[in-house]
């Protein structure tokens, strides 16, 4: 009791809300999404290629919706943007239901994409606003074990109520939005959040200082570089991973649900532990080892065989993937100013552009060298992403050595 009641002093109440509304959402959303192209194929005449189309689109209109929602976030403030794009997203998971026009439903794709872009963005600059910067690592990792618990549970949940995948999940879905908008909206007003209190109490910038810091700092353009080049190896890597086994390994498509439900029980049980464990390394020694292991996970898939063993490569890429997602937020925390943290976290969604990378780029190399070449070439882009990693630690280093020298020199005269 003593250890819930000191967990729950340790963050702003507005920020426990976000993440029991992460889990609450996310395992509503995973009984709908990941089966749209089922539903549709189901429900529609139209063929794989359009459906997968209208799957992508929502990913594709994220990568540029993210940075525009940070921007915005930091004009005009969190909480009218994230209560919108909410209930936005409420209103497309409704639409897909009854929808049943083409062009329509690539619409209401783009618009779930928008919206879910601005939500993820401000959210996470919410919770930067509201929680102390050494705090920052261990809020951001928590987000990501609440996302992926949703994500776990749902599936196995819809199926048990026997929606997984109907038109009764996806409205489900918009319901959750809708309540969860209701309560948000009610603790921000409460709280007084995104009325200024909560946020950055700097004064708001015009887009003419953005555009001037944002094009100014070398840092962040690294990061996200290197971001790009991690998500490609991890985003999507399912994609590709799931075509090779189905196609090289005998029952591939088995142990590629194995090694998938690895993945998630790995996050879940590990994910609080390393965070505690790896607190007192720096960050980017924190990326720099998840990437390491990441490479030795794609080296597992390249030469192992074997259930076992490819089960253990899993855990091993997954374990790379807890250690270096929540430190990859931190590190764009840390480098942002205060009154444009939505807008540097909308930058670094930029970094999304990997996970349709990572599946075009893997597909061509699979279908034209085979899985082997594969795994090591996305092991060859995850040590590559150190190199952006290391230059932005170095430039922002120095960076903050030089305004500590310059502050000191006018405090002197």
């Amino acid at each position: 009791m003593n250890q819930l009641r000191k967990y729950w002093h340790a963050y702003h109440p507005v920020v426990h809300l976000l993440m029991a509304g992460t889990v609450f959402v996310g395992l509503t959303q995973a009984m709908s999404m990941p089966f749209l192209a089922i539903y549709l194929s189901e429900t529609t005449t139209l063929g794989p290629a359009y459906i997968g189309m209208i799957a992508g689109a929502g990913p594709l209109a994220g990568t540029v919706g993210g940075f525009l929602g940070g921007i915005l976030s930091d004009l005009f403030g969190r909480r009218k943007l994230m209560i919108l794009s909410m209930m936005v997203m409420a209103a497309a998971f409704a639409a897909f239901v009854v929808v049943s026009h083409p062009l329509a439903l690539l619409f209401v794709s783009l618009v779930k994409g928008l919206a879910g872009s601005f939500y993820g963005t401000v959210s996470k600059a919410m919770m930067g606003d509201l929680t102390p910067a050494d705090q920052r690592f261990r809020v951001f990792s928590n987000r990501y074990l609440a996302n992926n618990l949703g994500v776990a549970i749902g599936p196995m949940l819809g199926a048990f109520l026997g929606i997984a995948g109907s038109g009764t999940a996806f409205l489900l879905t918009a319901l959750a939005y809708v309540l969860f908008a209701i309560l948000l909206g009610v603790a921000c007003k409460q709280y007084a959040v995104g009325d200024g209190q909560g946020e950055a109490a700097e004064e708001k910038p015009g887009l003419r200082q953005m555009w001037k810091v944002l094009s100014r700092d070398t840092a962040l353009l690294a990061f996200v570089f290197g971001g790009i080049l991690l998500v490609t190896v991890h985003g999507q890597m399912s994609v590709t991973l799931s075509q090779y086994l189905r196609e090289h390994v005998v029952e591939g498509v088995a142990l590629f649900g194995m090694m998938m439900s690895a993945n998630g029980f790995t996050v879940l049980l590990l994910q609080i532990p390393l965070t505690r464990l790896v607190e007192r390394y720096t960050l980017f020694a924190r990326i720099a080892g998840g990437a390491l292991l990441m490479v030795a996970g794609e080296i597992g898939f390249a030469f192992l065989t074997g259930w076992t063993f490819m089960v253990a490569a899993m855990v091993v890429f997954t374990i790379g993937e807890i250690l270096i997602v929540p430190a990859e937020y931190a590190q764009i925390d840390q480098i942002s100013p205060a009154n444009m943290r939505g807008t540097y976290y909308g930058a670094q969604s930029f970094s999304e552009l990997g996970s349709f990378l990572g599946p075009w780029v893997g597909g061509i190399i699979l279908s034209a060298y085979g899985g082997p070449a594969m795994f090591l070439v996305m092991a060859g882009i995850a040590m590559f992403s150190l190199v952006f990693y290391k230059l932005g630690s170095v430039i922002y280093e120095r960076k903050k050595l030089y305004t500590i020298y310059g502050n000191s020199m006018e405090k002197q005269g």
